[in-house]
């Protein structure tokens, strides 16, 4: 049996998934810096730091787009939830 790291599929399968994490986490970076602006913006004219509303329409969204993408619509609302309670929190720093 050969060794794992001289498995040539294995090798450019993990290449392809480290690429993919690099871009996914300069994705959320990109995300967050807007976000942050967001959560300013919101401070200074007083809106609250959470937005029930947006978040559901955008819940039902994500949901269609992970079911027409062949992703686990659940899980892609666990992973936005994650993320919209991040940026709750960042808001809430804010707050004056």
């Amino acid at each position: 049996m050969p060794a794992v790291d001289d498995d040539q599929v294995l090798r450019e399968c993990r290449d392809s998934i480290d690429n993919i994490d690099a871009a996914l986490i300069h994705l959320l970076a990109e995300r967050f810096k807007i976000t942050k602006r967001v959560g300013e913006h919101k401070a200074k004219v007083g809106f609250a730091p959470a937005d029930p509303d947006r978040e559901a329409v955008q819940i039902a969204r994500l949901r269609s787009l992970a079911d027409n993408a062949g992703l686990d619509p659940t899980f892609s609302e666990k992973f936005l939830r994650f993320i919209v309670d991040e940026v709750i929190r960042h808001h809430n720093q804010h707050k004056a």
